[in-house]
């Protein structure tokens, strides 16, 4: 093909244009990178102060945020030239997911915040102070994660070792520009994140707007099979939309697919498997989701005090106060289980640790100055063979229960050192093992299978066969073994719980603590 004269200088022309176009695009390009600088701001301690100063609700982070500027030579943390680095974006839409973690977004300067990540609207904060704003909402999203601190949950009677809040972790995960990651395993008690997976699933029930009350007349007394009645629907209704039955044929007449989805959800809730609905079953089924909702979001913050290094142990012994039970954790799987009877809430069972040393097999009980005070002497005016009856004798100014079948810590005992006097014990009062409420003793936990559990622990040391403890425990002699190694005792509180086969349970709040740790929560 043959161009004119007139055609190729155009062509020229033109090529020769978008060739000069792109190199002065090109040059410009160089220039302004040249011309524009790495943003360097200078963020010292006068500036820190300022920022307080205006901003005082934040003055709790002041230590750590001038620590932490520091550590990065007073320069910015968080901008570079194009604005927000990548993390702090991260960080804004963790903050903004808080309320699937069971937490209020609640920043004290959400007004000042919201603008600097959200371009609808103007930020007015000069660059240091979005810096510095930002850093501060970093170190409230860190408190808010770890929980509420030391002092309030031991206020909350709460003496379970904390998880230390490690700054410095988080805040190298900054200058390495990490992702803020709280799914790892490592940063959190387990129980947690299948709390919050329960969270959400509660919640999906709440928006479709929960569940209906189960309505039964005054003089209701129970529902067995063949009974008929409007109310039984309901109760199948019910029990589908949480799980218990994976069906709902919406039948009106007990049958045995229903007493079985009923025992199911006894199981699950600290009730006794029966063959009949009972009134305490409907007011169970009947509280409404959103307490449920305030049930796990409490549970999830007690998660957030425990250190994820408790359940890496080999061995450890924990018991749940509100389930009534006991497990022993050998090699990460569940050992054994048994009952316990906890304490009356006038002497509340205490929520702490402590490291078992010794058994003491056919224990004298020397009896606490409470209850010489409380119980034993008002006994004693009333009757001069008090203490032969009850099998006592003083010794040394004080009052002691000879070892015996009688003897109220039964025929072993587990100590564990430490100041509430607390510890594991056998009882000959074993009907209460049988009752759904067992909290009825002075504050020690009563244990439902005693030579079972010493059986476990003493397989650690060979020489004490099964046979050998039996006749330890009634040898009615007084013998103290001591532990080759300590075992680590848990005592802890949760109304709400994810077993290992994945079913949350639901226990009922013995000592009412929920409520004023769900205030603290929504009051924050």
């Amino acid at each position: 093909m043959f161009y004119s004269p007139v055609v190729v200088v155009i062509l020229f022309l033109v090529f020769s244009c978008n060739s000069k176009s792109e190199k002065k695009e090109e040059d410009l390009k160089k220039t302004s990178e040249k011309v524009i600088p790495e943003l360097k701001l200078h963020i010292d301690s006068v500036a820190v102060s300022k920022f307080y100063e205006a901003y005082p609700k934040l003055v709790k982070f002041q230590d750590e945020v001038l620590a932490l500027y520091k550590k990065k030579n007073s320069t910015q943390l968080w901008l570079d030239n194009k604005g927000v680095v990548e993390f702090g974006n991260t960080l804004f839409n963790k903050y903004k997911g808080l309320e699937a973690e069971g937490l209020k977004a609640n920043f004290p300067y959400n007004e000042k915040i919201n603008p600097i990540f959200e371009t609808s609207v103007d930020n007015k904060l000069s660059k240091v102070d979005t810096d510095l704003m930002i850093s501060n909402l970093y170190f409230y999203y860190v408190q808010k994660v770890s929980g509420v601190d030391e002092k309030t949950s031991r206020s909350l009677e709460w003496l379970l070792p904390r998880k230390k809040v490690n700054y410095q972790v988080f805040s190298d995960s900054i200058h390495e520009k990490a992702t803020i990651s709280d799914d790892k395993k490592s940063k959190m008690f387990s129980q947690y994140y299948k709390l919050r997976d329960a969270l959400h699933q509660y919640r999906e029930i709440e928006k479709k707007g929960g569940w209906k009350t189960v309505e039964v007349g005054e003089d209701f007394k129970n529902f067995k099979i063949g009974d008929s009645v409007d109310a039984i629907g309901q109760i199948r209704e019910r029990l589908y939309i949480t799980g218990e039955l994976k069906e709902n044929d919406k039948s009106y007449v007990v049958d045995t697919t229903l007493i079985k989805a009923i025992k199911n959800y006894e199981i699950h809730h600290g009730l006794t498997p029966k063959n009949i609905i009972l009134k305490e079953h409907i007011a169970e089924l009947n509280i409404p989701v959103s307490e449920r909702i305030k049930t796990i979001i409490a549970n999830m913050e007690r998660c957030r005090w425990i250190d994820p290094q408790l359940e890496k142990g080999k061995e450890y012994i924990e018991v749940n106060i509100p389930e009534f039970r006991l497990y022993l954790i050998r090699d990460h799987e569940i050992a054994f289980v048994s009952p316990v009877v906890v304490g009356k809430a006038m002497t509340k069972t205490v929520i702490f640790s402590g490291m078992m040393n010794n058994i003491v097999f056919s224990p004298y009980w020397n009896v606490p100055t409470s209850i010489i005070n409380k119980e034993i002497k008002p006994g004693m005016a009333k009757n001069k063979n008090y203490l032969a009856q009850k099998n006592l004798e003083w010794n040394n100014g004080a009052v002691r229960q000879v070892p015996g079948k009688n003897n109220s810590l039964g025929l072993v005992k587990f100590l564990f050192p430490n100041s509430n006097n607390i510890y594991l014990h056998d009882t000959p009062a074993k009907s209460l093992f049988e009752r759904e409420n067992r909290a009825f003793s002075h504050g020690c936990v009563r244990v439902g299978k005693p030579r079972e559990l010493a059986i476990e622990i003493l397989k650690q040391d060979p020489t004490w066969t099964p046979a050998r403890i039996d006749k330890a425990m009634h040898a009615g002699k007084e013998n103290w073994v001591s532990l080759k190694k300590k075992v680590p005792v848990y005592i802890g509180y949760f109304t709400a719980w994810v077993d290992r086969k994945g079913e949350l349970n639901f226990y009922k709040d013995v000592y009412q603590r929920d409520e004023s740790l769900i205030k603290l929560l929504t009051e924050e």
